[in-house]
């Protein structure tokens, strides 16, 4: 039997193992929803980096940087995004995990907006909600997309049938244990992706002969490709490989390192800072993610797609399959077995966080606030149960393009959250005078922002304008009507006092 198929079979059927025995732990929506709120800080951390990073990290940016090297966008957008998580750990993490049990025990982003501002007329967590289904469905796409490239890729089968293998095997578990599955499953799965990346890039630089080889052998095909300020055209369909188009220019850096206002918009990361058992345990948790869950990976994912300009004889049709191919080349079929079942693990590590998410905002959200205010904990677990399996159909569908990209649907997602709930987070937990129209307007705002500005033909990434002008509409807005109330200022000031 192929060793490949069998490392496969035997990971899949320790995840599904996971989601059993957690099955037997989730009795409440909390246990649910954030795991009750008992993670520790190394699940924490690698769970954070896991869910966030996503198969675009073994897929979407090492494809980058095959098809461009540093140049295009490549090098910024890693710069961004690893000062953007540092910056999230640093200051969001450790407030937001207070500030969410000071409001009475809040469980979902949308509650957490509706008991800060004491919104009686549920408006806020609504909007919240909606926007959060919305942006996760093309999220959960990127994912199943990824999927079934590395089924597509790696066993050679119809892509249809791919995309619907990976998903049932991602519903399962998560559809069975709920957060604890989620977080433990990745846990294993944020190690195994940092392992993977790290082994390979370190491999092939010792196979190379160090960066210097390395830079001088892809500026001998282009030198583009190690001009982090040049853009580098690549085209399988045109016959078009590492060709020199000029420069990036100050919008195409200012777009990639926009990435990195993302992060404090991102519900299924802000659930993990959420879930944490103790706001003591942050300081640890970012040490770990962002050492070992983060910088690490995120440059190792560039050097992988730069070292598999050097390894291919012909050039790869599709530039994301990079990883998957690479692996399969250099390695042993047990360690590349392995290897890919890191793919695996990126993408169900995500698509996971995200369906749970989008179920909690099903289930608390709508179905208890105007459904059965009165239902018991058994029938919303099961609620969001049926909503993870209603979720990832319609995803399904969104993904069920052959042509799908990983890193466009991923884009677009990343700037929907980053812009609608970004801005209202930060002001939220950072701005005493911040009042409930204003944070409303900026959800809004930011959110519309994002659905229209591709219209204007621009090519700024969306994210700019809509962090900036949510920004804007929550303070202005926030000086507009009632400011916030005696009891919203006592209890910031008790937040901003615990040590």
């Amino acid at each position: 039997m192929n060793p490949t198929f069998i490392t496969f079979a035997v990971y899949l059927v320790v995840m599904i193992a996971i989601g059993i025995i957690t099955y037997q732990m989730t009795n409440t929506l909390s246990d649910y929803v954030l795991g009750g709120r008992k993670l520790n800080s190394w699940v924490t951390a690698f769970s954070a980096s896991a869910s966030d990073f996503s198969g675009w990290l073994l897929i979407g940016l090492p494809g980058a940087a095959y098809a461009a090297g540093l140049g295009q966008w490549s090098l910024w957008i890693a710069i961004g995004l690893a000062v953007g998580a540092m910056v999230n750990w640093q200051y969001v993490a450790k407030r937001l995990r207070i500030y969410t049990e000071y409001t009475n025990d809040s469980i979902t982003l949308p509650q957490f907006f509706e008991n800060r501002f004491r919104d009686h007329s549920h408006l806020l967590r609504v909007i919240s909600a909606l926007f959060i289904l919305t942006f996760f469905l093309f999220y959960t796409a990127s994912g199943l997309v990824a999927g079934a490239k590395l089924f597509q890729g790696t066993f050679e089968i119809n892509y249809h049938l791919a995309l619907v293998a990976g998903a049932i095997i991602i519903v399962a578990y998560t559809f069975l244990g709920g957060f604890l599955a989620v977080s433990y499953t990745d846990f294993i799965q944020g190690v195994l992706m940092s392992a993977a990346l790290i082994f390979t890039s370190i491999y092939g630089l010792i196979q190379i002969g160090g960066f210097g080889e390395l830079f001088n052998q892809l500026g001998s095909i282009s030198t583009s490709l190690i001009d982090g300020f040049a853009a580098t055209s690549y085209n399988e369909a045109d016959g078009v490989y590492w060709e020199s188009a000029g420069s990036i220019g100050a919008i195409g850096i200012i777009s990639a390192l926009a990435w990195g206002l993302g992060y404090f918009g991102q519900p299924h990361i802000l659930a993990r800072f959420m879930a944490i058992k103790s706001h003591k345990e942050v300081r640890k948790a970012r040490l770990i993610s962002v050492s070992l869950g983060l910088v690490i990976p995120l440059y190792g994912a560039l050097i992988v797609g730069m070292l598999g300009i050097l390894t291919f004889d012909q050039p790869l049709a599709d530039p994301e399959q990079v990883f998957i191919q690479l692996v399969q080349v250099v390695y042993n079929p047990w360690v590349a077995g392995f290897l890919l079942a890191a793919v695996l693990a990126a993408i169900m590590s995500t698509v996971d966080s995200q369906l749970l998410v989008s179920s909690s905002a099903l289930s608390e959200d709508f179905y208890r606030r105007y459904l059965r205010k009165n239902a018991g904990d058994t029938e919303l677990v099961w609620v969001g149960r049926i909503s993870v399996l209603v979720i990832a159909l319609v995803a399904l569908m969104l993904a069920w393009n052959e042509n799908s990209s990983v890193l466009d649907l991923v884009s677009y997602a990343w700037a929907g959250f980053g812009a609608t709930f970004g801005p209202a987070i930060l002001f939220s937990i950072f701005w005493r005078k911040t009042t409930r129209n204003g944070v409303l307007a900026g959800i809004v705002l930011g959110g519309i922002t994002i659905f229209l500005w591709p219209l204007t033909g621009s090519e700024l990434y969306e994210m700019v304008p809509g962090f900036i002008l949510s920004s804007i509409a929550i303070i202005g807005f926030s000086y507009i009507g009632n400011g916030p109330t005696a009891e919203m200022l006592e209890e910031y000031d008790k937040v901003t006092g615990v040590k």
